[in-house]
């Protein structure tokens, strides 16, 4: 996980759309979704309020998402991490399935550049 530097301990939504790059929209899906662990609220206004853990989270959470793992899978990861650690195995499983995914679909991208790398030599050899 990334750590970040000099972050405030009580971020705004909008700080925090500033310092994970998602929206303020996207973050509280993630907190209705059940991605996010429980966020502060100020008991008087009700805005929410962020820590360098929610940042963290929020970076892995993006790299699930970035490659391609869906909300439900997500999902079911952070469900098991609130289990506890008698779900390591079952987290560590998931986690290996997904990178397999990944991977098959890392192969296929490469054979697809490949495609398009021959195609660009043949039409350079036209020059």
């Amino acid at each position: 996980m990334v750590m970040q530097q000099g972050v405030p301990e009580n971020l705004t939504i909008q700080q925090m759309a500033q310092v994970t790059g998602l929206s303020a929209h996207t973050l509280r899906y993630y907190e209705r979704a059940g991605l996010l662990d429980l966020v502060d609220r100020n008991q008087q206004n009700g805005y929410r309020y962020y820590n360098e853990r929610h940042i963290n989270w929020i970076h892995f959470i993006k790299c699930l998402r970035a490659t391609g793992m869906p909300i439900r899978d997500i999902r079911r990861y952070t469900e098991l991490l609130h289990q506890g650690e008698d779900t390591v195995r079952d987290r560590l499983n998931l986690l290996k399935a997904h990178r397999q995914r990944v991977e098959q679909q890392l192969l296929e991208v490469k054979e697809h550049l490949e495609a398009v790398t021959r195609k660009i030599g043949y039409y350079e050899t036209l020059d």
